[in-house]
């Protein structure tokens, strides 16, 4: 000891050896860890068991989705060569024209199609609540949907769960919206403008059905959104003309009552209003999920890093 005390005083780069109880020795960390071999082992095989049960107990989940391209290029482009041409005489009669492209169906179609209310309605109108919020499986043999009994009964078409104040035993539509916001997913590709409905379900038909129900039905609302609009503002351009002189103000609004016709013209021959679809909705073959292999996996996984964990914690425990 006196001698290391020496070094360290006449040598200042000189470092001392670690004590034997702070030094930590790597031969007996792998030694400790095959002593613990056969918990080791125990835990792998139990966490691989579990993760096997637990895989083949989740559901199949099916995906069907639909590509959509706009229908419409932008029929505000009538009103913006107006705005362009009359723009100083039309903010003196109190009319505005509007911008090119300050109105994308297309966007507001998506959030739309997205909207609490547009889902509430859609659930209602196809009587889908107790697909959305009772399914518990789907029978291949006979494609029909196989309802928890605890929650749903099909034969009397009765609510039977047990919730908590302020929940009821049939769903309300905001319960209904927040696993319908779980189920729908809707994109627009930044590239091509493309837009593609997304449902997963249990059952692949209900998939299918729940998308080509929603194309349909966004098509017509916004179709029936822009019809009322139109005619509504007939009325008022109408109305505008029996109370000027003004003949050029005149010209505009007329020009305004054209448009609008068109609106309505294009909106009756049109079934696609606001989304064409370029592929629809299949029903899916095979499953999305779940990856049980995958589960498998990382459960395998978890369970030998948790295992060389408890070891490694025993060891330490142990030289303490």
């Amino acid at each position: 000891m006196s001698t290391i005390v020496s070094k360290f005083q006449n040598d200042p780069q000189f470092t001392p050896p670690l004590a034997a109880s702070e030094e930590i020795d790597l031969r007996e960390l792998f030694s400790a860890v095959w002593e613990g071999k056969w918990l080791i082992i125990a835990i792998t095989v139990i966490s691989i068991v579990g993760s096997v049960i637990f895989a083949l107990m989740q559901p199949n989940i099916y995906k069907s989705e639909a590509l959509l391209a706009p229908a419409a290029e932008d029929q505000s482009g009538g009103l913006s060569a107006l705005a362009s041409q009359f723009g100083g005489l039309a903010s003196l009669a109190g009319v505005n024209l509007g911008a090119k492209g300050s109105n994308d169906k297309t966007l507001l179609a998506i959030e739309v199609l997205t909207s609490r209310q547009f889902a509430s309605e859609f659930i209602a109108k196809h009587n889908i609540l107790p697909d959305l919020m009772a399914a518990k499986k789907w029978d291949r043999e006979q494609d029909k949907v196989v309802y928890n009994e605890d929650y749903y009964l099909s034969e009397s078409d009765t609510w039977v769960r047990k919730v908590k104040s302020p929940f009821v035993s049939k769903p309300s539509m905001q319960e209904a919206f927040k696993k319908f916001s779980k189920v729908l997913v809707v994109n627009k590709q930044k590239e091509t403008g493309m837009v593609t409905i997304t449902v997963e379900h249990l059952s692949p038909s209900v998939a299918k059905n729940w998308v080509t129900w929603l194309v349909q039905d966004i098509n017509k609302f916004m179709k029936e959104r822009d019809v009322a609009e139109a005619n509504r503002s007939s009325e008022f351009l109408n109305k505008q003309i029996a109370l000027t002189n003004v003949a050029d103000i005149k010209t505009i609004l007329y020009k305004l009552i054209e448009e609008q016709a068109k609106t309505i013209m294009f909106a009756e021959v049109r079934e696609e209003y606001v989304f064409k679809t370029i592929d629809p909705a299949l029903i899916p073959e095979e499953r999305s999920r779940p990856k049980r292999a995958l589960i498998v996996v990382i459960g395998t996984f978890i369970g030998g890093v948790l295992a060389i964990m408890l070891v490694l914690i025993r060891y330490f425990f142990r030289k303490i």
